[in-house]
Formats: structure tokens, C-alpha cells, sequence
């Protein structure tokens, strides 16, 4: 079990205005420990700073967001992402489950759903192998 008391995450995301938000959300509970604007920079962000979690918007610049759950989930199977979006529908979250993605949340859900995901996430990582 790991030592640490909050979740790190990667928040990838290119809108400053979005940016500035999910920082007043996430820190009291998280240590954001990246931020990432382009899609190509996602992928080997995540390898290099190790988040337990990683929120990726959907779209971002260069490479999707889908995308980039794909290559961080080919680098390390066991890691954890979730995408958010403007635009949700049954389509875009089946899309991305599909690409590995612990979940897929609409970009104006309540913090509070966010951080709950992203504390589930972590707890599924700190939990023993079998």
C-alpha cells in the first residue's frame, strides 16, 4: 500500500479558464502534480511523473484525448485515466471506456463527482495484488 495520503494527478487540459477551475477543485483533495494543453505531451507526461490518475480532456490540440488514453494505457495497462468533455453522450463514454478509460464525465459535472472518481481510481490502485 502506498504511503501517500492524496491522489497525484495529471490534469490535461487546454483551456486556461478550465485549467484554473480544476485546480480550485482538485487541490484540496489532490496534488496536481502536471499540467499538459497538448494532446502529444500527454502520453509521456504520464510516464514521467507516474499520476495515479490522469484527467485528459477529450479534445485536445495534436493528439485526442482518446488518443492519448490509448497510448498511456499501452505504456502501463494498470493505469488509470479519465477523459472529460464539453459534449457527453452514451457514444463518447462507450468510446472511451473502450480506449481504457476509468471513466468519461461531462466537463461541467460537480467537483464532487470528479474527485470521488479520481479518489475510486486511486483506492483501486492502492489495493493489493492477487
Amino acid at each position: 500500500m502506498s504511503a501517500e495520503t492524496r491522489p497525484r494527478v495529471l490534469l490535461a487540459e487546454d483551456h486556461p479558464g478550465v485549467v484554473r477551475a480544476l485546480q480550485r477543485v482538485l487541490a484540496p483533495q489532490c496534488d496536481v502534480v502536471g499540467l499538459v494543453a497538448d494532446g502529444g505531451e500527454v502520453a509521456g507526461t504520464a510516464a514521467r511523473l507516474q499520476p495515479v490518475v490522469s484527467v485528459v480532456d477529450l479534445h485536445l490540440p495534436n493528439v485526442s484525448g482518446l488518443e492519448a488514453c490509448r497510448l498511456i494505457m499501452r505504456r502501463n495497462p494498470r493505469a488509470k485515466v479519465i477523459l472529460i468533455t464539453a459534449l457527453m453522450d452514451e457514444g463518447v463514454r462507450t468510446e472511451a471506456l473502450a480506449a481504457g478509460a476509468s471513466g468519461c464525465f461531462s466537463k461541467l459535472m460537480a467537483g464532487t463527482e470528479l474527485i470521488d472518481a479520481i479518489r475510486g481510481a486511486w483506492m483501486e490502485c492502492s489495493e493489493p495484488d492477487e
